[in-house]
């Protein structure tokens, strides 16, 4: 399941939660899972070299911040990119609650010292789905199934995708290629380029 570059930003645009929106929209940015988007903390942004670290992803592992030209090549480290407007965006946020660890705090005064829970933005995200009449069974991770994809159509070679995801298989990260649409058109516009040549 992969949302287009337009469903995604037309459903973040109705998240209407200031939290949840800038929340769900740095999972996509960075192509997280959910639990990692949540857990991020102050110290695991490199502002001056536009990185991110990602502490206890899948398997417990961290994606540290490398360049994307080590990328292509890293094994078992992984850097994931953090554009600037995300960066811009999270310094923004930040400013509203000032928490000395959190990125995404937890709003309610007795859990200050915790992330945000998992089902307030999985229900923000369900509820902007439903508003602009997305029909995809779509969900928070849809965003990172998307966030690769997308990378992938605008020529991001598969291996930089596998570091960035923190995938230890390249077939794992495979699996984009089938999902995107815009390979599948060139392979097909490549093939009508040989038969007209051949039929001329």
């Amino acid at each position: 399941m992969v949302l287009s570059v337009g469903e995604v930003q037309r459903v973040l645009n109705c998240v209407h939660s200031l939290r949840y929106r800038v929340c769900l929209s740095t999972i996509y940015a960075c192509g997280l899972r959910l639990q990692e988007g949540l857990h991020l903390q102050l110290g695991d942004i490199d502002s001056e070299r536009g990185l991110l670290h990602v502490r206890h992803g899948k398997g417990n592992k961290d994606r540290y911040a490398v360049s994307h030209r080590r990328a292509a090549s890293a094994r078992g480290t992984n850097g994931v990119p953090l554009p600037k407007r995300s960066l811009e965006m999270l310094r923004w946020y930040w400013c509203s609650h000032r928490h000395p660890l959190w990125l995404f705090p937890s709003p309610h005064a007795a859990c200050r010292d915790t992330p945000m829970d998992e089902s307030g933005v999985q229900r923000a995200f369900r509820l902007a789905r439903a508003e602009r009449g997305v029909n995809k069974p779509a969900t928070v991770h849809t965003l990172r199934h998307s966030w690769a994809t997308h990378l992938l159509e605008a020529g991001v070679h598969l291996r930089v995708i596998q570091a960035y995801l923190g995938h230890a298989s390249l077939a794992t990260t495979a699996q984009y290629t089938h999902l995107s649409r815009n390979l599948e058109g060139q392979a097909i516009e490549a093939v009508n380029q040989v038969l007209e040549a051949l039929w001329a």
